[in-house]
């Protein structure tokens, strides 16, 4: 996964959500775009709250154990893998 890869997921119009996974396995959901922050190096993605409010755990993400980035709005379409 790239950096790129991440940007083109953030800056899709309109905004579809997509679910970020780790090597671990662990699957982080990006809702809204302000829900995450690239960084040098990787993402930081705000989640939790399944209620909507606001997001109550954070996680930074290294690019180097991000496994694949997959559409939450076409779950027909395979992940992303690097």
């Amino acid at each position: 996964v790239t950096i790129e890869l991440l940007r083109s997921f953030l800056k899709k119009q309109p905004f579809g959500p997509f679910r970020v996974v780790a090597s671990s396995g662990q699957g982080y959901d990006v809702t809204h775009r302000e829900n995450a922050i690239l960084i040098k190096g990787g993402l930081v993605v705000a989640y939790g709250a399944a209620n909507g409010d606001l997001p109550d755990r954070v996680a930074t993400l290294s690019l180097l154990h991000i496994a694949s980035v997959e559409s939450l709005s076409d779950r027909a379409a395979p992940p992303h893998r690097p």
